[in-house]
């Protein structure tokens, strides 16, 4: 199978406790590799469009205010099946259902800051790629 790639980030909990290169370490130690990664402060604009999909659920406005509350690292990952990959190394959303050894089984704080998000499928992937990365700025 072909490498494929997948979106990561790293969220502000996670920056907030300088976890940015542990997060990074389970990800690469998973078979993935880092071609594209940057530190960003999210604005308000960025989080509402990037979480539009969740526009009409109840837990919208938290999510978007928690997402610009802090830096984030957003992230291009490559590897075999590397949504599959990188969903299997995050864990489950919630941290007390995640399996020992997952990002936030070790990391997360609650379901809501959580660590880390993961695209969900490659068709996802490649939109959430292109949301905040410029082809140029791909490197693998």
């Amino acid at each position: 199978m072909a490498a494929t790639r997948t979106f990561s980030i790293i969220k502000p909990d996670a920056t907030r406790r300088n976890l940015t290169g542990a997060v990074t370490k389970m990800l690469e130690e998973a078979g993935l590799r880092v071609v594209a990664s940057k530190r960003i402060q999210m604005s308000r604009e960025q989080a509402e469009g990037f979480y539009a999909v969740h526009s009409e659920r109840p837990f919208f406005g938290d999510l978007v205010d928690f997402m610009i509350g802090g830096p984030v690292v957003v992230q291009v990952l490559e590897g075999e099946d590397a949504v599959k990959r990188n969903r299997d190394v995050m864990g489950a959303t919630n941290p007390s259902d995640a399996a020992e050894g997952t990002i936030r089984k070790a990391y997360a704080e609650s379901i809501e800051a959580n660590s880390v998000h993961g695209s969900d499928s490659d068709e996802n992937a490649k939109i959430e790629i292109d949301f905040f990365f410029k082809p140029e700025e791909i490197v693998g």
